[in-house]
């Protein structure tokens, strides 16, 4: 009687480990589709914007003949170096050192939001809007669906960060803050896209 139970018992938690294992899987798959998702909007806006400035005469507003990319080139560096930061956020937590995943989740968070802060301050400061010809409108739309990504970055990381204040909440396992510390890795790469795109080639 003892030993089938004890067979019960493993058999019981064979099965309970493979389930886990296939919801963690299941989990990471789905997030890649929808990043996968995500890819196929910005390509589309990627190549709208190509075929519009290849194929409009005068693409710019009048009175309009380029952007300023200083500043939106300080942008850049801080958002990108921004996912080095959140990778090493990622390593503490992994290792169990919660108060530097903390300060270096903090961190990418200030970073995110210093990026926004800077493309605000360009937004009011362009002689142009979205009303502006096809360039105003995809110019806006970009950058503005662009800019709601990182916003969406700086959410996910605040729950992030509290949710590690609550005891034994990453005992088993880390899988929101990959997700989290990947979705930011995307919208680091398609800003260098949209940079190039749009500040680069003019």
């Amino acid at each position: 009687m003892t030993v089938e139970r004890t067979i019960a018992q493993e058999v019981e938690a064979e099965v309970r480990g493979h389930q886990e294992h296939d919801a963690a899987g299941n989990s990471k798959f789905g997030f890649i589709v929808f990043l996968l998702s995500e890819s196929i909007i910005f390509l589309s806006f990627f190549t709208g914007y190509i075929v519009y400035k290849t194929t409009t005469p005068d693409w710019y507003p009048p009175g309009v003949t380029g952007l300023e990319t200083k500043d939106p080139f300080i942008n850049t560096i801080v958002l990108v170096s921004s996912s080095f930061v959140i990778y090493v956020a990622e390593r503490y937590l992994h290792d169990r050192k919660l108060w530097g995943f903390r300060l270096f989740l903090l961190a990418t968070m200030a970073m995110g939001s210093y990026f926004l802060y800077g493309q605000a301050i360009e937004w009011r400061s362009l002689p142009f809007n979205y009303q502006s010809g096809l360039f105003g409108g995809t110019f806006f739309l970009l950058t503005g669906f662009h800019g709601l990504h990182v916003l969406t970055g700086i959410l996910l990381q605040t729950l992030m960060l509290g949710r590690s204040f609550f005891p034994g909440n990453y005992d088993n396992g880390f899988f929101g803050v990959e997700a989290t510390s990947l979705f930011w890795h995307f919208v680091d790469v398609i800003w260098i896209v949209l940079y190039t795109l749009i500040y680069v080639w003019q």
